[in-house]
């Protein structure tokens, strides 16, 4: 910073303290005319200018603006490409160059994204017009806001006040928040006061209005053909909203308005800025050219005299000139010659060091470089912009009342991605929600045979999903729908049903009028694709609105169907739930750090609260150092929670239909066990492990010969006989082995007498799953799954995952563990499990960390889900109580003993129950907290000797974030 300014500065400070001021306005006044009574004409005239500048040049680019700064004296640089560190680093530079501090602009509609690689983007202003959240609004500016001062910026150019009511418009279109004046004031506005609170200046634009052209101002000069009623009713009231809101400045574009000022270019007319802005709508705030480098205005004007007319007719600020050396000079040389008065000169001066003054550039300070990134990055963008994203999602129509899909347990759809060639979040999540079979379009179809034989594999689902990706912001082109895209869609509508789903400008909806199912997502990011996704399955309520004119037969203004929402587990931000983003974030880091240490290759852990789902991720690889990587798909043997997510809830069941009593004798139901010693055992004792029962028994060693080999009445090695279960890739067991191994749990010892001590048991299990057996008529499987499973649509929960899916899908446990001797893989890991089929009430279910969810969900729900009560909320609540003074479980689920047990977090309600898996799985919920956990690993792979999750006490520090992440 020169010499010069610190004594000015200095001068301001002694004036200041040298009388009684405590008012912010005399304090600014005080700086300013310090500041200008020790400016040259040369530096005042300088301050009029803010060029253009860029942060992805070479040295001696930037050498040269640091020269014009130092020659010209300006007053302000914009911004344009580049990155964000970059552009910090050149700022601080560039300011170490001037004697009054810079304004630093940059255009920042949505976000530094706008402008600037690998930077923070928010939803356009059309999808936030979309969204109509008011409040949500001024939260995605004040962010906006927060990052333009992280980095040196002063002085945001926008909002867009332009109403854009002309679908032609090829330069404004999605940069509008729409057609109509109230919702695009509102919006204007809430931009404004959002970037109040950060102090960064904010530019109104591009006045007096912009939205009902058809010609792009950077190459020719549009005209505004509307009456002055019109365009005080319309054009203006974003304007006067704005103004009335305080809002920093007003940018003036090159726009050609008769009923103001009959071919003159506003940007040079004194009667729209003079007269109509600032006389008769009452602005008196800074006044900025739109860039003065656009054909709009120099088809009229030369360089220079575009300049001088500028400013004479009213702008304070002149925007990116195309000739720096000739503006500045005809400038300079119209204030010598009188053509610009020094009053006027002063006036404009004192206007922009105002405006430096409260964007706090009288204690100007170089910004601090270390932690842009990080401080850029933050998890707060990320939640507002998706839930801008679920507000904005628009049904547009519905003939048949498809949204949100029903009867998911028996509908099987598909999905079709036209425009991309990897598989996006909106297919992978459509996989999660339902019974979906995706396909990829990478090209827009131009031709029949590019889509032909994917449709008709297609149709021969229930329902057809199409997502239109890559369409064009510009009409040019059609937006990029090609006529085989639509012939696609009317093939698939006559064979099936239908939903179109348009991640992209709303303006193509006119292209679909023909199709009885229509979403619109407006953008194609990641968050659009998740929020289209959520109400398709009616895990969110639909409450977008278009808002412009389509043109489309349904394209009335603000239109779209409201659509309800259903009792469905589904994804949300932690902000909506109460929990803190940033806190489960550190998630990442526990995980991360135990797969190095090798606790276990990979996992999927899953954090729901009040229904939403607000984290679920994949870590690391099925095998160490290689192979198939997690990701939210992949299944796990649940091993022992088993017992809660299979055999338990069909107890649960049968006894809500009162088809058991827990206190009557086991023997009651199964009489093979009178006479043994297992006739006295009373249900309730078996579920709350203190029914005297050994914890486990090698039932193996009882299907070997003395030399360690196979009896072949039991086994048959490959190639494995027809008839028998496969148990590992080489060893299959004949089914007749579920009545020897019951048999020989029916004669084990019992270790207590029954009700007088807890041991965990996995036998006592064994005996329930024959209870369900017997009382359903239907193996424990079957039961499960088509009372349970099927209804709620549990695609990835199920026993023996292999005869379903491909090792790929599945994650391995043990090699060489048990008497298989051979790699585990698709198959149950517990070995017992494995002699009765891999079906068993203890443990050999798979599932993915979603789907357990889910059932978990069910259960806090108190037994309902998807419009389904499957069992009552008594029941539950009974099930989940504590019941005995002898036994620390509640009726099969296990609760937490004390905060050192190393499977629940220490920070769990007394309320809390789940399960803990063998393989390093655990399932917990809290009702009092309304929150699920679920972690899924294969720590066993490849030995079941590594105890280090047990150990660290992994599982409890995960689920402790959990807690940690609660805001209330």
């Amino acid at each position: 910073m020169s010499k010069r300014f610190l004594l000015c500065v200095l001068a301001a400070v002694v004036s200041i303290s040298a009388r009684p001021i405590t008012d912010y306005t005399k304090k600014q006044e005080a700086w300013v005319e310090t500041i200008l009574s020790e400016m040259t004409l040369e530096e005042k005239v300088g301050q009029l200018f803010m060029i253009a500048v860029f942060s992805n040049r070479r040295e001696a680019d930037y050498t040269i603006v640091e020269n014009q700064i130092r020659k010209y004296h300006l007053g302000g640089l914009a911004f344009f490409q580049g990155n964000a560190l970059k552009q910090a680093e050149l700022t601080n530079r560039y300011q170490a160059a001037a004697k009054i501090p810079l304004l630093i602009g940059l255009d920042a509609e949505w976000g530094l994204g706008m402008r600037l690689n690998n930077a923070f983007s928010f939803p356009k202003a059309i999808t936030i017009g979309a969204a109509k959240d008011i409040e949500l609004a001024e939260q995605v500016s004040e962010e906006i806001a927060r990052q333009c001062k992280r980095i040196g910026v002063h002085f945001n150019f926008s909002p867009v006040g332009d109403i854009n009511s002309n679908p032609k418009n090829p330069v404004i279109n999605y940069r509008s928040f729409g057609e109509s004046p109230l919702n695009v004031s509102e919006l204007t506005s809430a931009f404004v006061r959002g970037h109040r609170k950060y102090n960064i200046l904010t530019s109104a634009k591009h006045f007096p209005g912009h939205g009902d052209t058809h010609v792009d101002s950077h190459y020719d000069l549009p005209v505004l053909q509307h009456s002055l009623k019109h365009i005080q009713e319309v054009e203006s009231a974003p304007f006067k909203a704005m103004i009335a809101d305080s809002v920093s400045s007003v940018m003036i574009g090159h726009l050609n308005v008769p009923a103001l000022d009959n071919g003159v270019p506003a940007t040079v007319s004194e009667r729209i800025i003079k007269d109509y802005l600032q006389k008769e709508l009452g602005f008196t705030g800074l006044v900025i050219s739109d860039a003065l480098n656009m054909k709009g205005l120099l088809k009229s004007f030369p360089v220079g005299e575009a300049e001088v007319r500028a400013f004479k007719a009213g702008n304070d600020m002149l925007l990116q000139t195309s000739n720096l050396d000739k503006a500045y000079n005809a400038v300079l040389a119209a204030c010598i010659n009188g053509r610009i008065t020094e009053e006027e000169l002063n006036h404009s001066v004192r206007k922009i060091l105002k405006s430096k003054y409260w964007a706090g550039l009288h204690s100007y300070k170089p910004v601090d470089l270390r932690n842009i990134s990080e401080d850029l990055d933050t998890e707060r963008s990320k939640e507002l912009k998706q839930l801008i994203y679920n507000k904005a999602v628009t049904v547009t129509r519905d003939e048949f009342g498809l949204i949100p899909l029903k009867g998911l347990a028996t509908l099987k759809m598909a999905s079709i991605g036209v425009g991309v060639d990897q598989e996006n979040l909106f297919q992978s999540t459509l996989e999660l929600y339902g019974d979906v079979n995706s396909y990829l379009l990478q090209d827009k179809p131009a031709r029949s045979t590019d889509w032909k034989s994917i449709a008709e594999e297609a149709v021969k689902n229930d329902l057809v999903i199409v997502s239109i990706h890559k369409v064009r912001q510009s009409e040019k082109l059609d937006y990029g729908i090609t006529e085989e895209t639509l012939n696609m869609l009317r093939y698939i509508q006559e064979n099936s049903r239908l939903i179109v789903c348009v991640f992209g400008n709303p303006y193509s909806l006119k292209f679909f009028d023909e199709f009885e199912t229509v979403m619109c997502g407006f953008e194609d990011e990641e968050e659009a694709h998740m929020a289209a996704a959520n109400v398709l399955f009616g895990v969110n309520s639909a409450q977008g609105k278009v808002p412009v004119n389509t043109l489309s037969a349904d394209g009335k203004l603000d239109y779209g169907y409201e659509v309800e929402s259903f009792a469905r587990l589904g994804f949300a931000m932690p902000s909506e739930v109460g929990m803190s983003a940033a806190k489960l974030q550190e998630i990442r880091k526990v995980v991360n750090s135990a797969i190095m240490g090798e606790e276990f290759p990979g996992c999927q852990v899953l954090v729901a609260r009040k229904g939403k789902v607000v984290f679920y991720e994949g870590f690391g690889n099925m095998k160490y150092n290689n192979g198939q990587a997690v990701n939210r798909h992949t299944l796990y043997d649940l091993a022992s929670v088993t017992k809660v997510a299979s055999t338990l809830q069909a107890i649960m069941m049968l006894y809500d239909q009162g088809k058991i009593n827990l206190d009557e004798k086991l023997s009651t139901y199964l009489p093979e066990l009178l006479g043994t010693n297992k006739s006295r055992l009373i249900i309730k004792d078996i579920l709350l492990h203190q029914a005297g029962l050994k914890a486990f028994v090698p039932f193996f060693d009882q299907t070997r010969f003395g030399s360690g080999q196979y009896n072949p009445y039991y086994f048959s090695n490959a190639p494995i006989t027809s008839g028998h279960i496969p148990i590992s890739d080489e060893l299959g067991v004949n089914p007749i082995i579920k009545d020897s191994v019951f048999s020989w749990v029916e004669k084990s010892a019992l270790i207590n007498a029954p009700g007088s001590q807890y041991v965990y048991s996995d036998l006592g299990l064994l005996l329930l799953q024959k209870l369900v057996e017997r009382i359903s008529g239907r193996n424990l499987d079957a039961f499960v799954g088509a009372n349970i499973y099927e209804p709620m649509g549990l695609h990835s929960m199920m026993y023996n995952a292999f005869t379903q899916k491909t090792k790929d899908q599945i994650a391995p446990t043990e090699v060489n563990g048990d008497f298989r001797k051979a790699a585990i893989h698709g198959t149950v890991h517990d070995p017992n499990a494995a002699l009765i089929g891999g079906v068993a009430g203890h443990a050999g279910l798979f599932s993915n960390a979603w789907d357990l969810a889910r059932l978990m969900q069910m259960n806090l729900n108190g037994g309902y889900y998807d419009d389904r009560q499957f069992f009552s909320k008594e029941t539950i609540d009974f099930f989940t109580k504590p019941q005995s003074k002898v036994s620390h479980r509640a009726l099969g689920w296990n609760r937490p003993t004390g905060p050192g047990d190393g499977t629940v977090s220490q920070y769990a309600s007394s309320k809390t129950y789940g399960h803990t898996g063998f393989t390093g799985t655990c399932v917990w919920v809290d009702p009092e907290k309304d929150l699920i956990f679920v972690f899924l690993s294969n720590r066993v792979y490849p030995s079941a000797n590594n105890q280090k999750i047990i150990k660290n006490k992994t599982r409890q520090k995960i689920h402790d974030i959990a807690y940690k992440a609660l805001l209330y």
